[in-house]
């Protein structure tokens, strides 16, 4: 084999070498930020499975120590719990729905070529990411409404986001094809009946991506629910359970009831409660992972 042979194979060989290493650099990289979002969840939801010694004596790791579902078992016996994730459950279905409504009939349009005045309505819905009247002014708001102490306060507000708007923009511009808008409109069709019929059919990655979006942000808020919310039957899941994690911060050991038999520590009760609030929302996202990797692609880079 000649010298030039030789050389050429092994050049090959430490390319591939190279790029056997960079993956085996990243693949690290990836496991140890995966490590950073899962070590945590599992160290709480050992927490709520150990026993109150044990958690109390630092014991727990990332396995349970004396199993136990103590804490479990209080919060479904008070039933506080269960009608706040229900209810919770109710806002944020609701929010969603209404949430992607709005957004597609103000992405929709956007979208079109030709629009008139089209620079002016992107502007005015861009200037609500960056400005705001203040905490105060929206509380006299919803005051004057009269939407203190309802579940509309926290529906209504935060129901339009420009920023998901624009992420539904983009891609309606950038993966709906012209050809589409002007053979429909050839046809006889009129708007409506080409977002329904054409559009939307083909965006299911891009809604799948943004209901989820819409479904997480209010699942997890709950400083809205603070300022406009002071009746107990309808404070959110994450409110509740921000109210135990304070009341429970100077007590030995806490119940979340009066007539919860079963009494925990405030870490068992609180780490309890997280699992309780953060499983729903888990078990959703597995069914919209390949719309939300393959919509946030396509919408937040193209366009």
């Amino acid at each position: 084999m000649t010298q030039k042979a030789l050389s050429g194979k092994k050049s090959v060989f430490s390319g591939v070498n190279r790029v056997r290493v960079s993956d085996l650099v990243i693949a690290f990289i990836v496991l140890l930020l995966s490590l950073t979002c899962v070590l945590p969840f599992i160290y709480i939801l050992a927490k709520s499975l150990s026993s109150n010694t044990a958690v109390l004596s630092q014991k727990v790791f990332l396995w349970p120590v004396g199993f136990n579902v103590n804490a479990y078992s209080s919060i479904f016996r008070d039933g506080k719990m269960t009608h706040s994730l229900l209810y919770t459950a109710e806002v944020t279905l609701l929010f969603t729905v209404i949430g992607m409504l709005i957004t597609i009939c103000a992405a929709y349009p956007l979208s079109i070529k030709g629009l008139k005045f089209k620079g002016f309505f992107s502007f005015i819905l861009m200037f609500t990411m960056y400005f705001s009247a203040g905490l105060i002014p929206e509380y006299l708001l919803m005051k004057d409404l009269k939407l203190l102490n309802t579940m509309w306060s926290l529906v209504l507000p935060l129901s339009f986001s420009a920023y998901n708007m624009l992420i539904m923009r983009s891609f309606f511009a950038s993966t709906i094809p012209d050809t589409l808008y002007e053979a429909a409109r050839l046809d006889g069709a009129s708007d409506f009946r080409i977002l329904f019929s054409i559009v939307l059919p083909l965006s299911k990655p891009i809604l799948a991506t943004l209901s989820l979006f819409y479904a997480v942000g209010r699942w997890n808020a709950y400083a809205d629910a603070k300022y406009y919310i002071t009746k107990q039957s309808l404070q959110p899941l994450q409110l509740l359970l921000n109210n135990m994690v304070l009341d429970a911060a100077g007590n030995d050991a806490i119940s979340i009831a009066e007539g919860a038999a079963t009494q925990s520590t405030p870490e068992v009760l609180q780490s309890a409660a997280i699992m309780f609030a953060t499983i729903p929302i888990i078990c959703i996202y597995p069914f919209a992972q390949k719309y939300f990797v393959q919509g946030t692609m396509i919408g937040a880079v193209k366009g």
